[in-house]
């Protein structure tokens, strides 16, 4: 069938034609950012998930279901080599002088710029990735100390008190949030949880990997009051279908119903491979429908697309050793593993794999279910590993 006319484009973050099965969590954030316009108690909602489950994607929707209702956003990515004060300063700074424009809210908006350059320029000292704007000469002992968790907290009640009196509210969107240092973690927890006590506008909605629970819970002991930690898994076999099914009909095109069969198995239902299986699905057929012999052709040609790109972008980030311990845990399955049966198969102590296991952590390759268990945070690894480090060569 026509390439030009593919409406599958599998990609980091990109839209998928069809969001299909996630429109309860879409409505429990709307509700969420409601209450808080209102004043009313909510909690922030942290969406976590493994990789290609369509976090991203989410994330930007609900942003924008946030702004056609008024509401004031504000989004960042937490990249592993940003400090969160740089990465919040200048937004918060455009989200300032947005509200700013309020007339009943200019004044307070006013206050919060000083705040926010009292807050840049004690913090530059520290975190020298600090670059933003400054439109208002600071105001003295306004967010200006030098502490991460004393000014943000008075950074952020500015911000709240200006948006309260905009008639609004400020969402924070913040994408890879596991990898915020946990001292900045800890300073963010206690602004929201300031905002939330003095019932003022501001509320985070945040997207991670699994481990993000955890590092919360480390930071602050009461993150768990704070935060609904909603897990965006593989879609349910009607959704994964339709997600597949619809953008193909939209196209004037069919696909017969043991072909959609076959990629939702194939997939086990995560989105960002059945954007990858539509793709090539749709390449193999030379005419409408789509049949089961297109998919099984299409899916030879969509393992070794993800074999090029989503997995092997990953494996090319790691040491020698973290790919013998990523080995080691596929040789066991999909997981999740006790780290004693993945040292057994190196045959090492656990103690001395602890370092090797902590950086594949890190790096967001793996993660712990519970207390000595691991497991893969991009689906389908197990299987990659196997491809990319067949036999036994891997063991010596």
């Amino acid at each position: 069938m026509d390439p030009v006319t593919n409406p599958f484009a599998p990609g980091a973050g990109t839209p998928p034609p069809e969001l299909a099965g996630r429109d309860d969590l879409r409505e429990t954030v709307r509700i969420a950012v409601e209450r808080v316009r209102r004043g009313l108690t909510t909690k922030s909602i942290l969406m976590v998930g493994l990789r290609g489950v369509g976090k991203t994607v989410l994330l930007d929707r609900m942003r924008d279901d946030a702004e056609a209702a008024g509401i004031h956003t504000m989004r960042i990515e937490a990249p592993e080599s940003r400090s969160l004060p740089a990465l919040l300063a200048p937004q918060l700074r455009q989200a300032l002088l947005r509200l700013s424009r309020n007339e009943h809210a200019r004044d307070l908006g006013q206050r919060a710029l000083r705040a926010l350059s009292g807050f840049a320029r004690a913090l530059k000292v520290k975190y020298h990735d600090i670059e933003v704007g400054i439109d208002f000469a600071p105001e003295p002992g306004l967010a200006d100390n030098g502490d991460l968790e004393h000014d943000l907290p008075a950074l952020f009640e500015a911000v709240g008190a200006t948006a309260q009196k905009a008639g609004t509210a400020l969402v924070v969107f913040i994408d890879e949030l596991q990898y915020v240092d946990e001292e900045e973690m800890a300073a963010l927890i206690t602004a929201l949880h300031r905002c939330a006590q003095r019932r003022l506008p501001v509320t985070l909605v945040g997207a991670g990997l699994p481990q993000l629970r955890g590092r919360m819970g480390r930071a602050k002991s009461y993150a768990e009051r704070l935060f609904d930690f909603p897990e965006v898994g593989a879609l349910p076999s009607d959704a994964a279908r339709i997600a597949i099914d619809k953008p193909v009909r939209e196209q004037s095109a069919a696909i017969d119903g043991d072909a959609l069969d076959q990629i939702v198995r194939e997939t086990q239902g995560y989105p960002y491979f059945l954007q990858e299986w539509g793709k090539h699905a749709w390449e193999a057929s030379a005419a409408s429908p789509i049949t089961l012999e297109d998919v099984q052709f299409a899916s030879v040609t969509a393992i070794a697309a993800l074999d090029e790109s989503f997995f092997r972008v990953r494996f090319d980030r790691l040491t020698p050793a973290e790919k013998k311990y990523l080995r080691a845990m596929a040789e066991l399955g999909a997981g999740p593993h006790r780290s004693g049966d993945v040292a057994e198969q190196l045959e090492r102590k656990v103690t001395s794999l602890g370092p090797t296991r902590n950086q594949l952590i890190a790096k967001g390759m793996i993660w712990s279910p519970s207390h000595g268990d691991t497991a893969f945070t991009v689906p389908l690894f197990d299987s990659f590993m196997h491809r990319i480090m067949p036999g036994n060569d891997w063991r010596e």
